[in-house]
């Protein structure tokens, strides 16, 4: 395959992928083939001579669309949304042709320099102080496990880098039980340890209670161990809890800790100014992370971690040696000192056409729709005889149960095999609930309202 065959197969993708949107609707939600099903009908081994791309393509066709889970299909309502607008697929086109490596300012200056704007573009549209610059990382999970490990550097004096931890005071970090599991996962890579996580406990609105998490940090201080840093959600993953930030950065800053803000999801909506109320005190975190790629209609992957001050951060993760100097530009910012992996994409591409070709105001009216049409489904599943709203909307996540927990398990199983949505599940308070979380870039509200109908199908109800 030569790039005169590319030019010919990319227009076949691109009326592929027309198709395969226009069609979606038709498709059950979650793929409907057992586990094996797949790789059955792989060869074993690898070819030895070239195959025709025709077979090629007739092979994706017959095996991959139908044993996929359709993450851009209009009524996925399950986990968080992985949206890819039309316009940051065309994006990631370009990213892909021009296959840069953007590890240095000189390896791809427009892509340093672009993604030093659209972060600030970004910024400004969350309503974020001007103090804050930042950074696009693959994941929430890798922008929250390099806050964790500036706060164990930070805590140490910037030693545990050169010594290890070995020999030094027992680090401890602070959240509450609402956090996503990616804080568990950056305690256990940084060296820190899960033990050494604590969970802080949560109050009525089940956001971190600031009174407990002081009681911790002092405890552990007089237990001769060395506090390192605070997590916050807003907008967790379970159920949309939301910590009461203003409140427990003060506690932070009162015992000089580092704070990291996970905002994954829910900071999405606060370029929205009327959601701003609900991270309100923000701009005293040290860190924060939000995805565009779950709700601004930026393609996966593409994570926005903002900093206060990106020096400490620099410090921790930055390493240069001397093949990776830029003669004679000793201030330009090489993005892959901010980050995990030396390795880069050109991820602000796709950020910068989404936010040109749709507008904030246009992405705004995505969101203000999503959360009310999560506002009128919930009302119409609480209609139901024998349904129980568990946990009631935080933007547009909320939970629900039927009955007793093998009531409601069943009940999940019977409405992702009729296939006409898909819904996950959680824990809460130990007790199983199903998730609704309305975010697909293309949903309406007829998608949205098929969710009642199918549970009052699924359940008898109807």
């Amino acid at each position: 395959m030569d790039h005169d065959d590319l030019a010919h197969w990319s227009k076949r993708a691109a009326d592929w992928a027309r198709d395969y949107h226009r069609g979606l609707r038709d498709r059950p939600v979650r793929a409907q083939t057992p586990p094996g099903a797949t790789a059955a009908r792989l060869p074993a081994a690898p070819p030895e001579a070239a195959e025709p791309m025709e077979t090629i393509w007739d092979d994706f066709q017959a095996l991959v669309p139908d044993a996929m889970t359709h993450w851009q299909h209009p009524r996925f309502f399950a986990y968080f949304p992985a949206n890819a607008a039309p316009a940051s697929m065309l994006a990631e086109q370009l990213a892909n042709a021009m296959a840069a490596q953007c590890m240095l300012w000189q390896t791809a200056p427009a892509a340093t320099e672009l993604e030093q704007v659209t972060v600030d573009w970004l910024r400004q549209a969350l309503g974020l102080a001007p103090r804050f610059t930042g950074t696009i990382h693959d994941s929430a999970t890798t922008a929250t496990l390099s806050a964790v490990l500036t706060m164990r550097e930070r805590a140490l004096g910037w030693a545990g880098n050169a010594q290890g931890l070995s020999g030094q005071k027992r680090l401890r970090l602070y959240a509450s039980a609402q956090t996503h599991s990616s804080v568990d996962k950056a305690a256990r890579l940084s060296g820190i340890g899960q033990e050494n996580l604590v969970k802080v406990p949560t109050d009525a609105t089940h956001a971190m209670d600031p009174e407990a998490l002081d009681a911790a940090i002092r405890a552990d201080l007089a237990a001769g161990h060395l506090p390192a840093g605070v997590i916050l959600c807003v907008g967790g993953t379970g159920i949309g809890a939301i910590d009461r930030v203003a409140e427990t950065l003060a506690i932070a800053r009162a015992h000089h800790l580092y704070t990291h803000v996970d905002a994954a999801w829910a900071g999405s909506a606060m370029i929205c100014p009327e959601f701003w109320a609900l991270w309100e005190g923000i701009d005293g975190a040290d860190s924060i992370v939000t995805n565009p790629h779950k709700w601004l209609g930026v393609q996966f992957d593409c994570a926005v971690q903002f900093l206060a001050d990106p020096a400490a951060q620099v410090r921790t993760l930055g390493l240069r040696p001397d093949y990776l100097e830029t003669l004679g530009q000793s201030d330009v910012t090489d993005f892959n000192e901010w980050t995990v992996p030396l390795g880069r994409r050109f991820r602000a591409l796709k950020l910068w056409f989404v936010l040109r070709a749709y507008g904030l105001e246009g992405l705004r009216t995505r969101i203000r729709n999503h959360v009310a049409w999560a506002a009128e489904a919930r009302d119409a599943i609480a209609a139901l005889p024998g349904f129980e709203i568990v946990t009631e909307p935080r933007l547009s996540l909320f939970t629900f149960a039927l009955g007793d927990d093998a009531a409601t398990e069943a009940l999940l199983k019977r409405v992702n095999d009729d296939g006409r949505v898909y819904l996950t599940q959680t824990r809460h308070q130990g007790r199983f609930v199903i998730r609704v979380q309305v975010g697909s870039f293309d949903c309406t509200h007829a998608d949205v309202m098929m969710l009642p109908r199918v549970l009052a199908k699924v359940s008898g109800a109807a």
